[in-house]
């Protein structure tokens, strides 16, 4: 059985601030979602733009996040995630994750992977 692997094209690296975050949209198989993009040199990790305590939005003015010491801060309750894993290590939701999206970063352009 062949796996079919579908790229959508989100940003340029240089897009997103070396240590920082944007939020970008992208086309998801439910539909539209807003997904931080979170920039470590070349590396770039993507979650979906929800906190799981509140089911609300993370940042907070559109596409500006607290960032701090490779945490990434809910505005709304203050939930605190590791950057590289998205483990909640503080606040309502400690112990649960951000929603990953798959990444590739490929002549200086970020890209959505999804194999279906």
């Amino acid at each position: 059985m062949d796996t079919v692997t579908s790229v959508q094209l989100l940003c340029r690296l240089d897009d997103i601030p070396d240590g920082g975050a944007i939020a970008v949209d992208a086309l998801l198989p439910g539909g539209e979602e807003s997904l931080i993009l979170l920039r470590q040199g070349d590396q770039v990790r993507g979650y979906l733009n929800v906190c799981p305590h509140t089911g609300r939005r993370l940042d907070y003015a559109p596409g500006k996040f607290l960032l701090k010491n490779d945490t990434l801060i809910c505005a709304v309750h203050g939930a605190t995630f590791n950057q590289g894993d998205g483990l909640c290590i503080a606040g309502p939701c400690r112990g649960e994750h951000l929603r990953e999206v798959s990444m590739r970063v490929e002549g200086g352009t970020v890209h959505l992977t999804a194999g279906a």
